[in-house]
C-alpha cells in the first residue's frame, strides 16, 4: 500500500483509510494495555461471605440434559447453601430426576406455568433465602474456586453485581471443537480482554453475562426491580424476555451499585456453545440485545456517561464499528480500480491479485495479533483464522441487519420460548390461584361464625407478615427522594410518582391476596 502512495498519486484516497486504521489499532492497544495491568480481587482469609451460608445458585432452564449433571456437580464443589432449578411445569419430572441423581438435599426444583426466563429468574429470587444469588446457565461448568473469587468482590458494600471470564467447553465428550465452537472461543477471548480493560479503567462493564453472574439478593427482591424486569418492552410494545443480563447490568449502573469482572483462571467459566450453524442464530439474538441495551444506556438513561465514560465510549465505538470494518475492503477495491488513472509518474500500476493478496495477508496478521492470548492456550486453532476473518465481515453485515430488525424479540434457538411478557404470565398464574381458592371457599359450606373467625385469622396473618417483613429500603436513596420519583420505569427511565404509588398499592394487594 505504501508503494501506491509513494509519489502521492493515490494518497488522497488512502488518507481516510489510514486514519481509520490508526484509530482502530490505537483503541485496541489501549484495551490491551489496560488488560495487562488489570488485577482480579483476591479472597480474604476471613471473608464476610461464604458459599455455604450466603449463596443460592439459581438456574432457569427448560431442556437440561446430561450436561446439567456435570455442571451441577461443579457448582456443588464450590459449596453453595442451595441450588434452585426453575423450569416449566411439564419439565418438572425430568428435571427432578436429574436433581435427585446429583444431590436431592441441596437441589430444589420449582416451576412456572410457561417457559419465560425472566419469570423463572424472579421465581428463583423470591425463593432464595441468602444474601447473594448467582444466576447460572444449566451447562455452565465452574472451577472449585469460582465462588470464593466471586464473593471476594462483595467485600465492597456497594458491589451489586459480579461477572466472570469465560472459555469454551466442547460439546463433544472427546474434547474436539468444531469451527463454530472455535469461533465462539475467539469471541470470548476478545470479550475477556475488553471487560478486563473497562473494569480496570473506570470500574464498568458492558454486560454481566447471564452465563454466570452474582448479585445481592436485596436488589433483586426490590418490588420496583421485579416490576420493571418483568414488564420490559422495546418501543413500548415488544416484550423482551432475552437480554435479561443486559437489563440487570443497566439496573446496577442506574441505581448506584458497583460492578466487577473477575478475569482470572480461578474464576474462569466453561460453557458450551452451539457446535453448528445455529451458533449464528445465537449471535444474532445477542447482537439485537446489544443494540437495544446500548441505545437505552447511551440515550435514554444516560447514567453510563458519568459513571463509566470508558464503557460509554466503547458502546459508541461499537455503533460505528460495522461501517469502519466494511470501509476497508471497499476502499481497497476502489483504489485498485483507480490506480491506473491515479498512480504517480514513477510507480506503474500493480496487478489486482498483488493488491488483494497483500491486503488479505495484512488482515490475517492483525487478527492473529489480537488473538495471541487464545493461540497461546490452543495453538491448534490457527486453522480457523481465515474463517474468523470472513466471520468478522459477516458479523458487520449482521449487525446492520439486526439494527433494522430490533422488533424481532424471539429467542431464535429454543422452541417453546414464547414472546409473552413475563408479567402477563405471572398475572395469569395469580388469577388462576385466586380462582382455585374461590372455588374451595364456595364448596366448604362454612357457617357465619366460622367465616368471621377465618377473617380475623387472615387479618392477624397479614399484620404478622408486615411486622416480620418490613418494606424494602434502598441504601442509596432516602424515603424523600423515592417520593420524588427515583424508581425506574419499564423502559429504564424514572417512573412517574403516580405510577409508583399505584405499583406500591398493587404490591400490597398482591401480598394480601397471597396470604388470603
Amino acid at each position: 500500500m505504501l508503494y501506491l502512495t509513494n509519489d502521492l498519486g493515490l494518497l488522497p484516497f488512502f488518507l481516510p483509510f489510514g486514519i481509520i486504521g490508526f484509530y482502530r489499532y490505537l483503541w485496541f492497544f489501549i484495551k490491551v494495555a489496560a488488560w495487562l495491568v488489570y488485577q482480579p480481587k483476591q479472597p480474604k482469609q476471613n471473608p464476610t461471605y461464604t458459599g455455604e451460608r450466603d449463596v443460592t445458585i439459581i438456574v432457569p432452564t427448560i431442556d437440561a440434559g446430561e450436561e446439567f449433571k456435570i455442571a451441577a456437580r461443579s457448582w456443588l464443589a464450590c459449596g453453595p447453601k442451595e441450588i434452585i432449578i426453575i423450569t416449566e411445569t411439564s419439565m418438572r419430572g425430568p428435571l427432578q430426576e436429574l436433581a435427585d441423581e446429583v444431590d436431592p438435599n441441596k437441589i430444589r426444583v420449582l416451576t412456572v406455568s410457561k417457559a419465560n426466563k425472566r419469570l423463572q429468574m424472579v421465581r428463583g429470587v423470591n425463593a432464595a433465602t441468602t444474601e447473594i444469588v448467582v444466576f447460572s446457565d444449566d451447562d455452565a461448568i465452574w472451577k472449585p474456586t469460582m465462588l470464593d473469587y466471586i464473593l471476594a468482590c462483595f467485600e465492597d458494600l456497594k458491589m451489586g453485581g459480579v461477572g466472570t471470564s469465560q472459555t469454551v467447553h466442547a460439546v463433544d465428550p472427546n474434547g474436539h471443537q468444531t469451527m463454530w465452537e472455535i469461533l465462539a472461543g475467539f469471541r470470548l477471548t476478545s470479550r475477556n480482554i475488553e471487560i478486563a480493560a473497562s473494569t480496570h479503567i473506570d470500574g464498568g462493564i458492558c454486560c454481566l453475562s447471564g452465563r454466570t453472574a452474582a448479585y445481592r439478593t436485596l436488589i433483586l427482591k426490590d418490588p420496583a426491580f421485579q416490576y420493571c424486569f418483568t414488564n420490559d418492552l422495546w418501543l413500548g410494545k415488544y416484550p423482551l424476555n432475552s437480554g435479561d443480563d443486559k437489563f440487570l447490568t443497566r439496573w446496577m449502573v442506574s441505581h448506584g451499585w458497583n460492578t466487577y469482572a473477575q478475569i482470572c483462571k480461578e474464576a474462569e467459566l466453561y460453557s458450551t456453545f452451539k457446535n453448528n450453524w445455529r451458533f449464528v442464530k445465537q449471535v444474532l439474538r445477542w447482537t439485537r440485545n446489544t443494540w437495544r441495551s446500548d441505545f437505552r444506556s447511551l440515550f435514554t438513561e444516560r447514567y453510563i456517561w458519568s459513571r463509566h465514560p470508558f464503557v460509554a465510549f466503547t458502546m459508541v465505538d461499537k455503533i460505528f464499528n460495522p461501517l469502519t470494518l466494511l470501509a476497508g475492503p471497499i476502499l481497497v477495491g476502489v483504489f485498485a480500480t483507480l490506480q491506473e488513472q491515479r498512480a504517480g509518474p514513477t510507480n506503474p500500476p500493480l496487478p489486482g491479485w498483488n493488491i488483494a493478496i497483500s491486503y488479505i495477508i495484512w488482515l490475517l496478521l492483525t487478527r492473529f495479533i489480537k488473538l495471541i492470548p487464545h493461540f497461546l492456550k490452543r495453538p491448534k486453532d490457527i486453522w480457523v483464522l481465515p474463517a474468523w476473518l470472513l466471520f468478522n465481515y459477516y458479523f458487520a453485515i449482521m449487525k446492520i441487519y439486526a439494527l433494522f430488525t430490533l422488533h424481532e424479540v424471539g429467542w431464535g434457538t429454543r422452541a417453546g420460548i414464547g414472546n409473552e411478557l413475563a408479567a402477563d404470565i405471572g398475572k395469569q398464574d395469580d388469577e388462576k390461584e385466586q380462582y382455585d381458592q374461590h372455588l374451595k371457599i364456595e364448596m366448604s359450606n362454612m357457617d357465619e361464625d366460622a367465616y368471621q373467625n377465618r377473617q380475623q385469622t387472615e387479618q392477624h396473618d397479614i399484620q404478622s407478615y408486615y411486622h416480620q417483613n418490613p418494606p424494602y429500603e434502598d441504601p442509596f436513596f432516602s424515603e424523600a427522594e423515592l417520593r420524588r420519583g427515583t424508581e425506574m420505569g419499564v423502559d429504564g427511565s424514572f417512573a412517574p410518582i403516580q405510577q409508583q404509588h399505584q405499583q406500591h398499592q398493587q404490591q400490597q394487594q398482591h401480598t394480601s391476596s397471597s396470604l388470603l
